[in-house]
Formats: structure tokens, C-alpha cells, sequence
């Protein structure tokens, strides 16, 4: 259950952070046996001015990247699925290429960037990877024809640059990049949004009963911070725009539980106060179906 849990949270932040920059589609079905690419990111024309504010993971997203986050170490089996689902996304795109009689163009094919939080140097080893002058420390590439590479998180420097890759971290290199977060200037684009995430985190992962030590370090790492977060939010009157990215995380998540769902039932959402959100948020990660929303839905409005 916590894996779900760190699982939708590492697709809902990595979407809110490259939304700005181009179409991201998280959890995407790609053909053959049915296998779903953790987050498929395609840059558009316009995004490039400021892409410098996610540094490292900015770098990333210049082209068409595939995202694999993983909370625990990634092993080479892990690895190599995703590797797959990178082949299968550009045979694909050989074929849509040849039916309209067109060239397929490199910069056209995604990269593969597979997070995990340690990778250890036998699993480095075991893929021969190489190191480039031009990248930081951490980022260990395959060769090239296969456009991916490792990011071995607990290996980034604690520099400004890696903080957004850090946030997905675990143990203390998270805990490090939350401080940092906490600590960024209040009209910085993306503090918020991402403090709202790892808010939704800690109450998801606190309805579990058998958290890993990491996990309950976590929350209490993140309780003062979600404490004094929320007062200062009551204090400035930010009620309104903090249930507006609460009732648009909520919905995320339903689509992406169970499809596009009814527009009467976004509007329902949409209508519920900020307690109702948070415990409707705890509430379906117990759902199996959209009928289960709905029962939840009419017993709130009786």
C-alpha cells in the first residue's frame, strides 16, 4: 500500500512540475503486453524560458523524456522493464513515422530516465554504464542507442540544481531537499504546489499501519512544516486557492484511478470544503470503482 501511495505521488508531482513546459501524461498504456509508463513528458515549442527554475530535472525535460521514479532501489529486472518500455514507445513511433511516409527523427525520441533513490555500484556495473563531464554527479548513462539513464538520487550533489530530484528521494536525502523546500522564498513558482503535495503524501501515508522507518520519519519530518504551513495559510486568507489545488489534485487522482470521470461528480468535488477534500483523499485510496465515489459522494450530502 505505501508503495501506491509514494507511487501517485511521485506521478502527481513530477505532472505539476512539467505541466508549464509541455503535455504530460502519467500512467500512459503503451502497446503489446500491457505495460504503463510511470510519467511520458513531450516538450512543446514554447517551453524552454524557464525551464531553469527545475534545474537537473529541467535538463531533462528539453526533450521528450520517459520518467520512471521508483521509491525503492531499482533492480536490473526493474531496469531493464523499463528499458522495454522505451523500445516499444519508439517502434511505435517508427510506425507512425513510415505510415506517413515520414523520417523519425532522434530528438523526436524520448530519453529514459529511471529515478531511484540508490543504486548500488554491482547494479552500475552490471549495465556498463559511463559518467559524462557535462552532467552532475549521480546521473550514469548506458550507451547511447539506448537513450537512458540511471539517476542514482542519493548520489546528487545538495546544490539548488538537484533539489526537485531530491524531493523523490528517501531517508535522509529526502528529508534534506524538504528543508531546502521549506526554506525557498514564498513566491517561488513551484514551493507551494509541491508543499501541497508532500502534504497530501503525509496524510496518505498515515492511514497505513505498517510504515517502513522512512516513512514515519517522514511524517514526522513534515508535521511542524504542515503545521506551521497551514497557519500561516489561515492567517493570510489563502483558504479559497488552497482548496482550488486540493479539489484539482483530488480530481487527478480520479481520472487517473478510473478514467475521465462524469462532470456532475467533478462538480460534487468541487462543491466539498477543505475537510471534506482531505478525508475524501484518504478515503479512495480504498476504491475499486467509480460507484464507490459515488456512494461516498451521497453520504456526504446526506
Amino acid at each position: 500500500m505505501t508503495r501506491f501511495v509514494h507511487d501517485e505521488f511521485a506521478k502527481d508531482y513530477l505532472e505539476e512540475l512539467l505541466k508549464p513546459y509541455g503535455e504530460v501524461k502519467s500512467s500512459s498504456k503503451i502497446s503489446g503486453e500491457i505495460k504503463e509508463i510511470d510519467v511520458l513528458f513531450t516538450p512543446s515549442a514554447q517551453q524552454t524560458s524557464n525551464l531553469e527554475l527545475l534545474g537537473l530535472l529541467g535538463r531533462f525535460a528539453e526533450f521528450p523524456a520517459i520518467l520512471e521514479p521508483f521509491r525503492n532501489a531499482a533492480s536490473g529486472d526493474e531496469i531493464c522493464d523499463c528499458i522495454q518500455k522505451l523500445l516499444e514507445v519508439k517502434s511505435g513511433l517508427r510506425r507512425d513515422a513510415k505510415a506517413n511516409k515520414t523520417k523519425l527523427q532522434d530528438s523526436n525520441i524520448p530519453k529514459l530516465w529511471v529515478l531511484t533513490p540508490t543504486a548500488s555500484p554491482a547494479l552500475l556495473s552490471s549495465f556498463n554504464v559511463n559518467q559524462k563531464s557535462e552532467w552532475l554527479p549521480g546521473i550514469y548513462f548506458l550507451g547511447d542507442a539506448l537513450r537512458t539513464a540511471i539517476v542514482a538520487i542519493h548520489q546528487l550533489l545538495q546544490i539548488p540544481e538537484t533539489l526537485w530530484l531530491r524531493i523523490l528521494g528517501r531517508g535522509s536525502t529526502q528529508s534534506q531537499a524538504i528543508i531546502e523546500l521549506q526554506a525557498l522564498p514564498s513566491n517561488h513558482p513551484y514551493k507551494q504546489v509541491t508543499l501541497e503535495l508532500v502534504y497530501n503524501l503525509r496524510e496518505n501515508l498515515r492511514i497505513n499501519q505498517n510504515l517502513e522507518l522512512d516513512d514515519t520519519e517522514l511524517i514526522m519530518r513534515l508535521e511542524p512544516l504542515y503545521q506551521q504551513d497551514r497557519e500561516r495559510a489561515k492567517q493570510e486568507g489563502k483558504k479559497e486557492g488552497k482548496e482550488e489545488g486540493q479539489q484539482d489534485l483530488i480530481i487527478r487522482q480520479l481520472n487517473r484511478r478510473f478514467g475521465e470521470i462524469d462532470a456532475s461528480l467533478i462538480e460534487q468535488v468541487r462543491g466539498l470544503s477543505i475537510e471534506q477534500l482531505s478525508t475524501l483523499g484518504e478515503a479512495l485510496l480504498d476504491f475499486s470503482v467509480v460507484a464507490d465515489l459515488e456512494v461516498w459522494m451521497n453520504q456526504q450530502a446526506g
